[in-house]
């Protein structure tokens, strides 16, 4: 039994071009969001065209980009999660990169997410890494880790369950420090404090960790989880990017995500009251985005689990 409705939605399928013919965006235009303010678009974050006419006079003060890894997702190359040269890739990356800048207020916060393929020099994460010194107005911050809990590699390597996400600001952003739920059960480090010999799990402001850079309390998606969006392959989660927001974005600021895809930024950003801008290429995610928050409106549920995005299709 499918434990999904249907498979990828970025690979060609009878589902895809069933699904295209849905989409209530086409290639250049721009859904403005009435409620909250959010904005959708089906455009190319290499195009600098277009990133204007997503932001208007706006600036961000968070960005929040997933692009493409230059890695065979799943073992499929399609042109979402396309897998070409190392000189091509940087390229693209170059390009969306300094339009991610350009978008960014004077104060702000970059996150990206990114990956390292094991089989090919690691690439294209220190490619990316030595991009970023071309950009002289990001400071480099934390390279953090999410700890997937599936993989791959288990025969013959160490499995790969880690998940790249690059911390950049830009001009001095506000930062507030977010706890997990992850109890404090160790103590140790004594020290004087008030006259009297105290602990570090004594000293501290909560009863909880603070998250460092590497964050194992998050779950990876699949499609138990009620956020679960079929189709939707690299979607990553909610929780992480609410702890982004939560770190980096103020209450009430805008939030861009060059990178629709599943729709999670945007979701995040209705939860936590900030409002987001962002795009994507594939007609097809930017309706999932849509959709997604619709969906969430209308329900209060995060995504769909096994159930479809697309019951017209069913």
């Amino acid at each position: 039994m499918r434990s999904e409705p249907f498979g990828r939605l970025d690979a060609t399928s009878k589902t895809r071009e069933k699904v295209l013919r849905l989409c209530r965006l086409a290639p250049g235009e721009i859904w403005q969001d009435a409620k909250a303010g959010h904005r959708i678009g089906v455009l190319d974050a290499r195009r600098e065209e277009d990133v204007k006419r997503l932001l208007g006079k706006a600036l961000s003060s968070l960005g929040i980009h997933d692009p493409p890894y230059n890695i065979d997702v799943g073992g499929r190359r399609t042109s979402a999660f396309f897998r070409g040269g190392i000189e091509a890739y940087m390229e693209f990356s170059r390009a969306w990169l300094q339009n991610a800048c350009a978008a960014l207020d004077t104060d702000a916060s970059l996150y990206i997410w990114l990956g390292a393929d094991q089989k090919a020099g690691f690439q294209p994460l220190p490619q990316f890494m030595l991009l970023a010194h071309e950009f002289p107005c990001l400071a480099s911050r934390s390279f953090i880790t999410l700890r997937n809990q599936r993989g791959y590699g288990t025969q013959k390597n160490w499995m790969a369950l880690r998940q790249e996400l690059l911390y950049y600001t830009k001009g001095s952003p506000a930062f507030q420090a977010v706890y997990t739920k992850i109890p404090k059960t160790v103590k140790g480090y004594y020290k004087e404090a008030g006259g009297k010999k105290t602990c570090t799990q004594e000293r501290s402001r909560a009863a909880t960790l603070r998250p460092g850079n590497v964050w194992t309390d998050i779950q990876q998606v699949f499609y138990r989880l009620e956020e679960n969006v079929p189709g939707a392959y690299a979607q990553k989660p909610l929780a992480a990017i609410e702890r982004i927001i939560l770190a980096s974005g103020a209450k009430g600021c805008l939030i861009t995500d060059f990178f629709a895809h599943s729709g999670t930024t945007l979701l995040a950003a209705e939860k936590l009251g900030r409002t987001c801008y962002t795009m994507d290429t594939d007609p097809v995610f930017a309706e999932l985005t849509l959709r997604r928050l619709e969906h969430y409106r209308a329900t209060g549920k995060t995504g769909w689990q096994t159930r479809s995005p697309f019951p017209e299709i069913e």
